[in-house]
């Protein structure tokens, strides 16, 4: 799902893929490219891709490290998670959310003004404390026994022991584990050790740091939704380019067509080759370019990038994508996906965040199913023989092979999960529950549900006017309702009212809970 490529504006759009070492181009008469496809094509501006523009002639291959060399090993722990968006989170109430494994709450301490995030487990009878309250004086309430925490996780108050008792709620025991956390990038982010050595972890190592969104000048909103399958294969998808014409058919619309040298049959989705090349690699991700663009992976969670030179003129339109990739539990991940832009500013200020969200999650939804079932086939194939599983022959696949390579190389195809996890996919639920939006994104974002709850209001208005039009029209047939005319005006508006409620209940089914993605029918 990168469209990074794909959103190029078409005097940069530049697909240049290097022939391997020692083959020569091939040389093409301008009189044998179809002089029609050269200028335009049904979708856009056509651009001529240079004769050197092919796929490699040999497929990828692993790189092993020197023999006695070894590679440095990834820790997952000493990371820094994100929990959700900041305009998601409700300050009058605890979130709970699984990340990497263990169970989290964030909620806000009003006494200090900050978000906290906590163990999401009351030390009483471990009880879930994202299903509490935050009390009367601002801290955080267990409503299974009362117990109530403040922001240090320290017990402030158990109702149970007596006043004139031992002071039992000073007990160590008592206190809920408290995460390092900071708001960074309009996220909120902690760090998954709450131990006191790891208390002051920020003066060492902070969340990666994108300037554009929290320049003034930007405009950015997040999205996020959780997927039904896991962080790697939800990595290297958002990575891949050349998937984008195919599983996002009809999705990216006006985007320039690309002519390949030599080629006389194009499909009408319009894929060509892709130079992406890697620059860089380390045990903290990579960097890649193709063209004037560029992508960065800073491991575990974010990838963001730019279909424009990182050194963009500084009052030219300039548009990045970023998406934070969260590791949930075997078997499934989270995304949060925002857009950094200096342009359109107005249509971002008159537009709501739900109807942007209407898009995202049709192009979430458009390859969620054939991913669910790809994890699968990689399970049964072994997800360490990934790279003899699949033939990936072209340099449109850098960054996919790119992140395997890390991952293989620095995390041996795991996830370094924070608690103890049974490595094993769950089963596969009918399409309607997988590919759910409710649960998996508007339960968790606070413009769609408040988008919803005004729709559904909006339904049950229209019905009850097109009942009581019509219960009019029975009261007040020959009295105020004396010609045909008036009656048919009267009929109008109740049928009318009952077709806008019927339109909006099917709107509302299809945007916020479940619509099937056909790709044969697109």
């Amino acid at each position: 799902m990168d469209p990074l490529r794909l959103l190029l504006p078409r005097a940069q759009a530049q697909p240049l893929l290097p022939l391997p070492a020692g083959v020569p181009a091939p040389s093409v008469r301008p009189r044998l490219v179809p002089r029609r496809r050269a200028r335009r094509h049904r979708n856009g501006a056509a651009r001529m891709l240079p004769a050197s523009a092919v796929a490699s002639e040999s497929p990828w291959t692993e790189q092993d490290p020197p023999s006695g060399e070894k590679e440095e090993r990834f820790d997952w722990l000493d990371q820094w998670y994100p929990f959700a968006p900041v305009e998601d989170l409700d300050p009058g109430a605890p979130h709970g959310k699984m990340v990497l494994g263990i169970r989290v709450v964030a909620w806000y301490d009003r006494g200090a003004g900050e978000w906290r995030v906590f163990e999401d487990a009351c030390p009483h009878r471990l009880a879930p404390l994202s299903e509490g309250r935050i009390d009367d004086k601002g801290r955080l309430q267990c409503v299974y026994h009362g117990w109530c925490f403040d922001g240090r996780g320290a017990c402030k108050f158990i109702p149970q022991a007596p006043a004139l008792g031992p002071p039992v709620h000073t007990n160590s025991k008592a206190c809920v584990a408290s995460y390092p956390c900071v708001v960074q990038n309009k996220l909120l982010w902690f760090y998954p050790r709450a131990g006191p050595e790891h208390r002051d972890v920020l003066q060492r190592k902070r969340p990666p740091f994108i300037p554009e969104i929290d320049d003034p000048s930007f405009v950015t909103s997040f999205l996020i939704r959780d997927m039904p399958f896991g962080y790697d294969v939800l990595a290297e998808n958002l990575m891949d380019p050349s998937h984008v014409p195919y599983a996002h058919k009809g999705l990216f619309r006006g985007l320039p067509r690309l002519v390949d040298p030599g080629r006389y049959e194009y499909d009408k989705e319009g894929g060509v080759p892709m130079a992406v090349k890697v620059e860089e690699s380390s045990v903290n991700g990579f960097a890649s370019s193709q063209g004037p663009g560029y992508s960065k992976f800073v491991a575990p969670c974010t990838y963001y990038g730019s279909p424009a030179s990182k050194k963009s003129e500084k009052n030219k339109p300039h548009l990045m994508i970023v998406f934070i990739i969260v590791p949930v539990a075997p078997g499934r991940s989270r995304v949060m996906w925002a857009y950094p832009r200096n342009f359109g500013l107005w249509l971002h200020k008159i537009t709501p965040r739900w109807f942007d969200h209407i898009g995202v999650n049709v192009i979430l939804d458009s390859d969620m199913y054939l991913l669910h079932l790809e994890e699968r086939n990689f399970a049964k194939a072994g997800i360490e023989n990934w790279q003899k599983s699949v033939y990936v022959p072209t340099t449109s696949d850098g960054t996919v092979v790119a992140f395997r390579n890390w991952f293989r190389k620095h995390c041996r195809f795991q996830v370094g999960w924070a608690a103890p996890t049974v490595d094993q996919l769950p089963p596969t639920p009918t399409k309607d529950k997988l590919m759910d939006r409710y649960w998996s994104h508007v339960a968790q974002c606070r413009s769609c549900s408040a988008a919803l709850k005004a729709m559904r209001a909006l339904e049950v208005a229209l019905q009850v006017a097109s009942i009581a039009v019509v219960g009019l029209l029975a009261v007040a047939k020959g009295t105020l309702l004396t010609s045909v005319a008036q009656r048919a005006v009267v009929v109008s508006v109740a049928v009318l009212c009952f077709a806008a409620s019927r339109w909006l209940a099917d709107f509302i089914q299809k945007n916020f809970y479940f619509e099937d993605y056909v790709h044969a029918y697109k």
